[in-house]
C-alpha cells in the first residue's frame, strides 16, 4: 500500500480545545439521522494522522454500515456487555444494576447497539501493532467526530463473542481487536464534563509531590 499526503478536511474547523473540552461519551444516538460516507472519511482520515510506533501504521478500521450486519453485531455486543457484568459483579439482568449506578447508560447502549447508525471496530496488524499504536488513532477519530457534531464512545467486547465476531466479518486471525466505536448524531448534548482536578492527579518530580498549581 503506497503512502500519500491527506489534506485537512474542510469540515474540521472547530478549535481543538473546544473539541477536547466538550467531548463526552455519547451512548444515546439518533436513529433517524444517518452518518454520511463523507463524514466517515473525515474521521478516518483524522485517525490515520495519529502517531504510531516506527510509522508502521498498523491501525485498521472495519466500518459496519449494513443494517442487517449492525443488527447481528448488536446482538453479540449485548451478549458481550452482559458477560462482562456477569464476570465483574455477577449481574444477569437490569434488575441487578443498583439504582444510580454509572452502568445505567452503558446498559442502554447495549440494548440500542442494534440500531447504531455506524459501528467501527479498531484493530492492529503486523509489525508495530498493539495498544500504543491504535489508541492515538482512536482518540483522533473521536475528536474529529466531536468536531463535526457526531457522537461516539469507546467500548469493548468479551471473549465469549470474539470468535463469532471474527467469523461474521471474515476478520483474519492476525488482526488484533482493540475496541468498538459506535457513531451517530447525539440524542442530547456534548460536554461539559466533570473531571478530577489535575492538581490531585499529577505528581511533580516525585510521586505524590504536588504540581505548582496545587
Amino acid at each position: 500500500m503506497e503512502m500519500t499526503y491527506i489534506d485537512t478536511p474542510a469540515d474540521l474547523t472547530m478549535p481543538i480545545g473546544e473539541a477536547m473540552f466538550s467531548q463526552r461519551a455519547i451512548r444515546r444516538m439518533r436513529h433517524d439521522r444517518p452518518v454520511s460516507d463523507e463524514e466517515l472519511k473525515t474521521v478516518l482520515d483524522a485517525a490515520s494522522k495519529a502517531p504510531n510506533g516506527g510509522n508502521a501504521q498498523p491501525a485498521r478500521f472495519l466500518v459496519i454500515r449494513d443494517r442487517e450486519k449492525i443488527r447481528a453485531f448488536g446482538k453479540l455486543y449485548h451478549e458481550a456487555w452482559w458477560a462482562k457484568r456477569r464476570d465483574e459483579y455477577g449481574w444477569t439482568g437490569k434488575s441487578d444494576i443498583p439504582e444510580g449506578s454509572v452502568y445505567k447508560m452503558p446498559a442502554l447502549l447495549a440494548d440500542e447497539m442494534v440500531d447504531a447508525p455506524v459501528v467501527i471496530l479498531a484493530f492492529t496488524v503486523g509489525r508495530g501493532g498493539g495498544a500504543s499504536s491504535i489508541f492515538p488513532a482512536v482518540q483522533n477519530l473521536l475528536l474529529a467526530a466531536r468536531a463535526i457534531g457526531i457522537g461516539s464512545v469507546l467500548t469493548t467486547l468479551h471473549a465469549d463473542v470474539m470468535e463469532r465476531v471474527y467469523a461474521m466479518f471474515n476478520i483474519p486471525d492476525d488482526a488484533e481487536f482493540h475496541c468498538c466505536i459506535p457513531l451517530g448524531y447525539p440524542r442530547g448534548r456534548f460536554g461539559p464534563t466533570r473531571r478530577f482536578p489535575t492538581a490531585g492527579t499529577t505528581s511533580w518530580d516525585t510521586w505524590g509531590a504536588p504540581p505548582p498549581w496545587k
